[in-house]
């Protein structure tokens, strides 16, 4: 019995998804899958013609240059010790106020954010930075780590993040759009979990009492030299990056190849510099942008084969027969995105779901561009939800005293912040394209 090319589709996804749960290696696992199953809907022929021109197709993607130029001034940033004098400068400015410690921490993890755009390594520094003094300090450990783990997510959201610059290729729009879209939402979501944990804590000043007295800095003067040298040299620098991308000055390439000179010179400046510490950001560059550009390269050769089987045509008619508003399909969308996002990162989901479910939107005339800021809050908010959580485990690594299911339930808070958010979003479209207009005149 000869099978419907759409079904082979629907076949090809669920040997996906099993491969993919059961812990093979996503991007070689997209490329058998591709190549079995292109054979046999329509011939081996056109399946290696169809991986030849998307491999080729990626590779001269020259928006894509910019991942591992971003990611390399991430490291530099981190290697500078930037950030840690940015902590402690926030950290005693605000000494004798109730929760000053997850102030500094969402402060530093703003800035943190738009230097690197990778969580893991956002988590990390947040928590190796402040959980002893959190410790010391005697403050709640569910809402401390719901804090950290929240404010390490934020570089998912907030540009230059290298989310971002691989979603516009797939969604078909302009990674300065993207850009200018989620700045309003990044900050949001940061107020957001600023005023959440220090309301708690003027409510209970339990949960964050003032510094002890003996870490309090009496010199003023100090402080602010000490707060001026943490800040103001990476924010003129992320202004240099970013500001010369949605000026028109810079592609995101250039302003990210900008972005990692001027990490460089800060390094020096800060005599941080070191040629073995240079080669292991180096090396995790590498690492990183090897994944994350192969996964690009595979997920559109899965892709391509998985439109030329006709099934994403079938899934848009189906749905568009089930006469759904746009807004519920969104919703639909979102739903699923948000329980991908807990056994999988954000990669596989932005390369393989979101191009399969694009038509439909299209169809129904949906703003891409305020769907795809969304989608960013949506994985952003998948981060924080148990059973997965990556984001748990970073700081369990870091700060092994502090018990996982309080890390867990202080996460848990910080989702109901992050829907929240979502919401707020989804209800008011405004907030994504009213920079991108301004900027551009267009969305």
């Amino acid at each position: 019995m000869e099978i419907a090319n759409e079904i082979i589709g629907f076949l090809m996804i669920g040997a996906m998804l099993f491969a993919i749960f059961v812990g093979f290696p996503i991007s070689f696992t997209l490329i058998f899958l591709g190549i079995v199953f292109g054979a046999w809907g329509f011939g081996i022929k056109l399946t290696i013609f169809l991986m030849t021109l998307q491999f080729y197709g990626s590779m001269m993607e020259q928006t894509l240059a910019a991942v591992p130029l971003f990611v390399f001034m991430g490291f530099m940033m981190e290697q500078a010790g930037l950030m840690e004098r940015l902590f402690a400068a926030v950290q005693l400015m605000l000494a004798r106020m109730k929760g000053s410690l997850f102030v500094a921490v969402l402060f530093v993890s703003v800035i943190f954010g738009a230097a690197t755009g990778i969580v893991g390594a956002s988590v990390t520094i947040l928590g190796i930075m402040a959980a002893t003094t959190m410790n010391k300090s005697g403050y709640d450990v569910r809402l401390a780590s719901g804090t950290i783990t929240a404010g390490g997510t934020l570089g998912i959201l907030i540009p230059p993040s290298i989310m971002l610059v691989v979603m516009g290729p797939v969604l078909e729009i302009p990674v300065t759009d993207l850009f200018a879209a989620a700045i309003i939402p990044g900050v949001m979501m940061a107020v957001l979990y600023l005023v959440y944990s220090v309301g708690r804590c003027w409510i209970n000043p339990a949960l964050g009492p003032a510094l002890p007295e003996e870490v309090i800095e009496a010199n003023e003067a100090n402080v602010m030299r000490e707060f001026l040298l943490g800040l103001v040299p990476p924010t003129i620098l992320i202004a240099f990056a970013l500001g010369s991308i949605l000026s028109g000055w810079a592609t995101p390439t250039e302003g990210a190849g900008m972005g990692a000179f001027g990490a460089v010179l800060l390094t020096l400046a800060y005599g941080k510099f070191s040629i073995p510490a240079t080669y292991t950001a180096l090396k995790k560059t590498l690492e990183i942008s090897v994944l994350i550009l192969f996964l690009v390269a595979a997920s559109n050769f899965f892709g391509a084969v998985f439109s030329r089987l006709g099934t994403p045509t079938m899934i848009t008619e189906l749905l568009l027969s089930l006469d759904l508003s746009a807004n519920m399909v969104i919703l639909l969308i979102l739903a699923l995105v948000f329980v991908l996002g807990w056994p999988l990162e954000w990669v596989p989901i932005v390369l393989i779901i979101l191009p399969i479910l694009a038509p439909v939107l299209i169809e129904l005339q949906v703003d891409m561009l305020w769907f795809a800021i969304l989608v960013a809050v949506c994985l952003q908010t998948a981060w924080l939800s148990p059973p997965v959580a990556l984001s748990a485990y970073f700081l369990k690594g870091v700060v092994p005293s502090w018990d996982l299911k309080d890390i867990y339930l202080g996460m848990m808070q910080f989702m109901g912040i992050q829907l929240l958010g979502l919401a707020i979003v989804f209800l008011f479209p405004g907030l994504v394209t009213w920079l991108p207009t301004y900027l551009y005149g267009g969305g």
